[in-house]
């Protein structure tokens, strides 16, 4: 199934993209939110497909929402640095990469989470700013200490995500945190499609930058794969049902680039993060 989150008169509703438009949970009376259906997603499906079975609810049309983030506000917002091969290359620029032996880890703050057709508010505060197309885990289960092999079992399913950065503002210091939590930074959507519908192994994933190709790779050029990296960071942090782990980036990011190639997004830019299976991310810059 695909869930996705919308805003009605200033309410969250939840819905369910179907082939001919967006069956809305809340408006036929479904007492659970996103938050209760990841909780208790094998209970939940019965209940869904027997309340759309009843046919009651005119669907509606996508491009008429106002997308939220398919994932609870206050969701942890876990990343993935320097997890493609090539990435790592172009970021070294002919110096020798250095392939990491375990996932690269780090956060971005919750605010920073935006949904599909948001707007990103350039700061005049920060600048160099990338985009960064992602395949995005959200846990069904949550724990630490999770075996690899047990991994599948807590995730829920999957999204699109771009790690907007600021470039300068993260090399500010030895930490990434100020130049990739600017309010906003993580658009992910535009829905979630579960795991037992979707293998995150082989999926094609595709940035745009208006209408030019910048970046086209296969999530199978992952160094660590999801259960790797949900695994791993099990280890040290108490995974939560609906916190989202950014999978890291592959390579044409602006940063990656010869400097007199570097053209850092602006106002009025419009980046498109597609990822095989899920759909199409979007974000305007102003």
């Amino acid at each position: 199934m695909r869930f996705l989150c919308f805003s009605v008169e200033n309410t969250v509703h939840t819905g369910v993209k179907l082939p001919d438009g967006i069956f809305d949970l809340t408006a036929a009376g479904y007492p659970r939110d996103l938050p209760g259906i990841i909780s208790a997603y094998d209970t939940a499906k019965v209940e869904i497909l027997e309340l759309m079975e009843k046919g009651k609810h005119p669907l509606l049309e996508e491009n008429s929402l106002d997308f939220l983030p398919p994932v609870p506000p206050t969701a942890s917002v876990v990343c993935v640095g320097l997890n493609y091969k090539l990435h790592i290359e172009e970021a070294n620029r002919g110096l020798a990469p250095q392939y990491p032996s375990d996932p690269v880890l780090f956060a971005k703050l919750s605010n920073a989470l935006n949904g599909h057709n948001g707007v990103f508010s350039i700061l005049p505060s920060a600048t160099n700013y990338d985009y960064e197309a992602e395949l995005v885990i959200v846990m069904g289960k949550g724990g630490m200490h999770i075996p690899r092999e047990k991994a599948g079992e807590h995730i829920f399913g999957y999204t699109c995500g771009n790690d907007i950065t600021a470039r300068e503002a993260q090399r500010l210091t030895s930490q990434w945190l100020i130049g990739k939590s600017l309010p906003g930074s993580a658009p992910v959507g535009p829905w979630i499609v579960t795991a037992d519908e979707l293998d995150p192994s082989n999926l094609a994933i595709t940035c745009l930058r208006g209408d030019e190709l910048v970046q086209s790779s296969n999530t199978s050029q992952m160094i660590f794969d999801v259960y790797d990296i949900v695994s791993f960071a099990s280890r040290y942090l108490r995974l939560e049902a609906g916190d989202v782990i950014l999978t890291g980036t592959p390579d044409g990011v602006i940063m990656g680039k010869e400097p007199s190639a570097q053209r850092w997004l602006k106002s009025g830019d419009e980046v498109t993060v597609s990822i095989e299976g899920i759909g199409d991310l979007r974000t305007r810059f102003v």
